[in-house]
């Protein structure tokens, strides 16, 4: 149940997910960090990246009206690339409050450059998301938001399956490919892409971050 007076968090999901995955991490959110949480759900392999952009900042802007003084947001893989999407065409308008992009593949997605080159990987990842993912333009964490980012070094992943790496990687996205420019802090971990929902070091990186602005130094 909804509860006015506790901070409002908004997690969005990234490909192929529903947003379940990211249960246990809601759940430590709520009960360890004072945060009342709700899914932003999309799909993800056919909805266009702008429109579910445009669905998000609805949303955010109905909890500001409904009271909220800030909502927060926390996005993880082609999530993050929606949050920033949202931030590109409708900052203004957002309420209050901080971010933070779990292995969210900001720099482009090398795995998804290689699976797009192929049909069935073109059919996988869908038309909206492969552009979001295979995309080099540049993108900017904006002045006006916290921003935290991140990301994992334990190669467990089904970008494996399609990209070589040669780098630290979290076996879906690379270290590299996680680093925002105009991010506050970044923070990097022993996790996997998917594990990294799971842990509960990313939830306590997470609260700590969306309450202070900052990962904390025992991270």
């Amino acid at each position: 149940m909804s509860d006015a007076s506790r901070p409002k968090l908004v997690f969005v999901h990234g490909l192929w997910m529903t947003g379940a995955e990211a249960f246990s991490l809601r759940r430590r959110l709520e009960r360890e960090h004072g945060f009342d949480t709700e899914l932003f759900a999309y799909r993800t392999t056919r909805d266009p990246l702008e429109a579910v952009a445009e669905r998000l900042q609805q949303r955010v802007s109905a909890l500001a009206r409904q009271g909220a003084k800030g909502v927060h947001l926390v996005a993880h893989s082609l999530g993050g690339l929606v949050v920033l999407a949202c931030l590109e065409q409708f900052d203004a308008l957002m309420p209050p409050g901080r971010i933070v992009l779990l292995g969210a593949p900001v720099q482009g997605s090398a795995a998804a450059r290689v699976a797009g080159a192929i049909g069935v990987g073109q059919w996988l990842i869908g038309p909206s998301a492969a552009e979001a993912l295979v995309s080099h333009r540049r993108r900017v964490a904006p002045a006006s938001r916290e921003v935290g980012t991140i990301a994992g070094t334990r190669p467990m992943g089904l970008g494996r399956w399609f990209a070589r790496f040669d780098e630290p990687n979290d076996g879906t996205v690379a270290v590299s490919e996680t680093q925002l420019e105009g991010a506050r802090d970044r923070l990097v971990l022993p996790v996997s892409h998917l594990g990294m929902l799971m842990s509960p070091r990313v939830a306590e990186a997470c609260g700590h971050f969306l309450r202070e602005g900052r990962f904390s130094l025992q991270a």
